[in-house]
C-alpha cells in the first residue's frame, strides 16, 4: 500500500512541509515502514518509533478517531449497501459532503481536547465529555457532578 499507492501519490504533491501521523499498530511500525516514512517525511513523522512519538491517549486527540471514522461509518452504512461499488460510492459521497464549517468545529473540539489533556496532566478523557459535549474546563470545575451522570 505504501510503496504502490501512497508514496507515488505523494510525489504528485508538495510534501516538504507536511507531517505524517500514524498509530502504533505493529504493521505501521515495522522497521522497513518506519525507514520508508522517515525517508519521505524526515523529522515530520509522528509515530511509535518515529522522530516524534505517538502521543498517549491518542484516540482522544486524533480527529480521525474521535470524529471521522464514526461519522463516515454511520452515514456510509445508513442505506445498507449490498455491493462493494455501492459502499465505495457512499464512502466518496460522504467524504465529499464534509463541509469546511464542520471541520472548523472538529478543530475547535480538538483544541478543547488538548486543553483537557494538558490540564489533567495526561489523564484519559472521561466518557461523559463525549456524551454531553462538556468542555474540559466545565468538567474540571464540576468533576463530582459529572462523574455521577450516566
Amino acid at each position: 500500500m505504501i510503496t504502490n499507492f501512497f508514496i507515488p501519490e505523494l510525489n504528485n504533491h508538495d510534501v516538504q512541509e507536511r507531517w505524517f501521523q500514524q498509530d502504533g499498530a505493529t504493521c505501521h511500525t515495522a522497521l522497513a515502514t518506519i525507514d520508508l516514512l522517515k525517508d519521505t517525511f524526515d523529522d515530520r513523522l509522528i509515530s511509535r518509533f518515529g522522530p516524534v512519538n505517538w502521543p498517549p491517549r491518542s484516540c482522544d486527540l486524533t480527529p480521525l478517531d474521535y470524529f471521522l471514522w464514526g461519522y463516515v461509518k454511520s452515514l456510509v452504512y445508513a442505506d445498507k449497501p449490498q455491493t462493494l461499488d455501492h459502499l465505495e460510492d457512499n464512502d466518496l459521497r460522504v467524504i465529499a459532503d464534509i463541509r469546511p464549517q464542520m471541520l472548523e468545529k472538529v478543530i475547535e473540539n480538538w483544541t478543547s481536547r488538548l486543553d483537557y489533556i494538558r490540564a489533567s496532566r495526561g489523564s484519559p478523557m472521561p466518557e461523559i465529555i463525549f456524551k454531553k459535549n462538556v468542555m474540559p474546563q466545565d468538567y474540571l470545575s464540576n468533576k463530582n457532578k459529572f462523574m455521577s451522570i450516566e
